[in-house]
């Protein structure tokens, strides 16, 4: 194989790298998006009444339907409780860093090789003048 194809093969691979790595990206972004809303949004709940209760937002409580709603019989806090949503940030800490890992190394690695070809551009218009400066 040819240094050029292989040159060219590499840079494909490694933004397909990348690629993969901003994939991961947007799935953290997603998980993160998906936390927030569990935290910041209100919700309704059934009550084994049959009736519909609104809940406040998980975040924005205090001593509210949320956090404190067990005690006064209101079933709130066992709709969104707060391991969910720290699960849900705990498994995108993971995602985040395989992501930003293959960003940073497909970048490198098409950037290197870049670099590389110019190096290699440069020794041959240096060597070409050399030539014509000793004919």
């Amino acid at each position: 194989m040819r240094s050029r194809d292989y040159d060219l093969e590499f840079r494909e691979r490694a933004s397909r790298i990348r690629d993969g790595g901003a994939l991961l990206l947007v799935v953290a972004g997603l998980l993160w998006g998906w936390c927030a809303i569990l935290l910041m949004t209100e919700y309704s709940i059934e009550t084994p009444g049959g009736n519909e209760r609104e809940c406040a937002a998980r975040l924005f409580t205090d001593r509210g339907t949320a956090n404190e709603g067990v005690y006064s019989g209101d079933y709130c806090a066992d709709e969104r409780d707060w391991p969910e949503a720290l699960a849900v940030m705990g498994l995108s800490i993971p995602v985040a860093l395989a992501g930003t890992a293959l960003v940073t190394t497909g970048s490198v690695s098409r950037r290197m090789s870049g670099h590389a070809q110019a190096i290699r551009e440069l020794d041959r218009l240096t060597a070409e003048r050399d030539q014509r400066s000793e004919s």
